[in-house]
């Protein structure tokens, strides 16, 4: 029986299914409402199919499924089967970074520190931390709330009994209240370890309102000690915390949850609150095999924070909704208020995540960089293939004198020095930059096109606006190549991208790569025309004041203006300091000149 004929009798009912390669090796798991329309969207023609897709396809040499009771059954088995198999064209959790957690330990004295290593049987782990300054902080802040113990003694009743150890100096200076000599009762340390676990909690809103309440009760009673001891922990608890409190409104948990998808990767963003503020945060990268829609990645991701922090929140704020169901769980989707801005916060992360994920990858796999970064502007720009060559164009003069434009080229998203071009315009009279551009545009691809037609440019960038690319639009179709390269302008006050025949300017992201590279382009054709222009106004500018001196030929000029470096400083020097360079005799011409005037 074939594959087709298989997948044909699959029910009608939730379940997930599993695709095997020739060699018997799970390939790709899913999970289904309805298993039979599901994996027959699989099996359609291959043109109606994306690229990863359709190679997923060709490689399936037989498929299998199992039926469950509902679509929650369907996923926790999807996750199950992936975690044991990893399938090669399944979403993976591609960050491998192993995060800070705080651990208490289970002795009669816990002790309270940072750990990467996680062993249940050790004591109670809160976290992990995305930040490992952030749960620093946190330990900071219960060292200077509460003196505990950082030495590892084994503190029994008998060894207290039979003074076997001395206190450090830890107790000495006033940072631990010494349980190794019973100078504090458990009680009364457990009690502290207590209000720990009650701030990794979320707790922060009560504990401040107990230490309120007991500093007035100590100043009722005339403890001024006392008082000013709590008085302390409520000010330090409120100014540590101050920055974590994002909303007042609900007392519940609440679990935030974003993805941003990138071509092959995704780029989900955590958070956890309770009473208000972040307990929880963390960031992951995940890894997709074939095309995935934003909901599945979503639930893949969602799945993914379940395994690494248990039971979820009974309430998850998302940008939209998974693909799944997931029991317990209410999923909401915010326009406006507090919610929206964990959503916006949470975006932000992911964003960050995915900003310090390329600017590593640009260091440690820069061709992988370079097929995305090309890959974002093609879809950006609405291209059919990735713009590894790229030109730009730009014109330079003030008010019409000496008018010039530069041509940048970039292959692979950097810059090609060898293939830059200046012009020299000539048929265009005054400051008529429409012209100017229509003029330059046409002479190079004219001359592209006698001497290598096949070093055509997949995309032209036009340093202007609308009027600019306008006529940079016209000179391509005159040469006959609208229909061979794509041509955009770049507008230098809002960014913006204008494309031919699109009345509505596109506005990328900010922080995009593929904006980067327009904006470096654009950039270093400015740079390079307004160079050549300078160079060519000096130059004018010398012909007309030092080579018109009888007796000062071009030799001269040089060292001339290499020793004083500009006409200015010529003109202030004295007769014996350009006597220096040229005899007494040409330095009195050159005085009596016009840089007498």
């Amino acid at each position: 029986m074939t594959v087709r004929e298989k997948i044909a009798l699959f029910p009608h009912s939730p379940g997930v299914y599993r695709y095997y390669d020739a060699a018997g090796n799970i390939i790709y798991v899913g999970k289904a409402k309805d298993l039979h329309k599901r994996v027959a969207q699989y099996f359609v023609p291959k043109e109606r199919l994306t690229r990863k897709t359709a190679i997923l396809v060709s490689k399936i040499a037989d498929a299998q499924y199992s039926v469950v009771d509902s679509e929650a059954d369907a996923l926790l088995l999807e996750n199950n089967l992936i975690k044991q198999y990893k399938p090669k064209y399944n979403i993976l959790l591609k960050d491998s970074k192993t995060y800070p957690w705080i651990c208490i330990t289970k002795d009669a004295f816990p002790r309270v520190f940072l750990t990467r290593k996680v062993d249940r049987k050790t004591g109670e782990y809160y976290g992990p931390y995305s930040s490992v300054l952030h749960a620093r902080a946190l330990l900071e802040l219960f060292s200077s709330l509460y003196p505990l113990r950082t030495c590892h003694l084994n503190i029994t009743a008998d060894a207290v009994l039979h003074r076997k150890f001395r206190p450090c100096l830890d107790y000495h200076i006033g940072k631990c209240k010494a349980p190794c000599i019973g100078a504090v009762s458990a009680e009364e340390y457990q009690a502290n370890i207590e209000e720990i676990k009650s701030l990794l909690k979320g707790g922060t809103g009560r504990l401040v309102a107990k230490y309120k309440t007991l500093m007035e009760e100590a100043a009722e009673k005339l403890e001024f000690e006392t008082a000013e001891l709590y008085k302390t922990r409520m000010e330090r608890l409120q100014k540590h915390y101050a920055k974590s409190i994002i909303t007042t409104t609900g007392s519940g948990r609440t679990d935030v949850f974003t993805v941003i998808i990138d071509g092959s990767d995704a780029y989900g963003s955590f958070l956890r609150l309770n009473e208000g503020c972040i307990i929880q945060s963390l960031n992951l990268n995940l890894k997709l095999g074939i095309e995935e829609s934003q909901e599945a990645v979503l639930t893949a991701f969602i799945s993914a924070i379940q395994d690494k922090f248990g039971e979820l929140s009974p309430e998850a704020v998302v940008p939209f909704l998974p693909d799944a169901q997931i029991e317990g769980v209410d999923f909401t989707i915010p326009q406006r208020g507090d919610k929206l801005a964990l959503l916006e916060l949470s975006a932000k992360n992911a964003k960050e995540l995915r900003f310090n994920s390329l600017k590593q990858q640009a260091h440690t796999d820069p061709e992988e960089f370079t097929n995305k970064v090309m890959e974002d502007l093609r879809l950006a720009l609405g291209m059919q293939v990735q713009p590894r060559h790229i030109e730009c164009f730009d014109n330079s003069n003030i008010q019409g004198t000496n008018p010039v434009s530069a041509c940048v080229v970039f292959r692979d998203g950097k810059p090609s020095k060898k293939d830059y071009r200046h012009f020299l315009v000539r048929t265009v009279v005054g400051a008529n930059d429409y012209a100017t551009m229509k003029e330059v545009v046409n002479r190079r691809y004219s001359r592209l096109l006698a001497e290598n037609p096949d070093d055509l440019p997949q995309l032209v960038v036009i340093d202007g606006g609308r009027g600019q690319l306008t006529f940079a639009w016209e000179a391509l179709s005159e040469l006959g190549l609208t229909d061979k390269l794509t041509v955009v302008a770049l507008a230098e006050r809002l960014e913006e991208v204008i494309r031919v025949g699109d009345p509505y300017p596109l506005l990328l992201d900010r922080n995009s790569q593929a904006l980067k590279v327009l904006m470096h382009i654009r950039d270093e054709a400015h740079r390079f025309g307004i160079t050549h222009h300078r160079l060519r106004r000096s130059k004018a500018q010398i012909d007309s004041a030092l080579s018109h001196i009888p007796g000062v030929g071009p030799k001269t000029e040089e060292r001339l203006l290499l020793h004083f470096g500009s006409l200015a400083r010529i003109q202030k020097a004295s007769v014996e300091q350009i006597a220096a360079i040229t005899g007494k005799k040409l330095a009195e011409k050159i005085k009596n000149s016009i840089f007498a005037k």
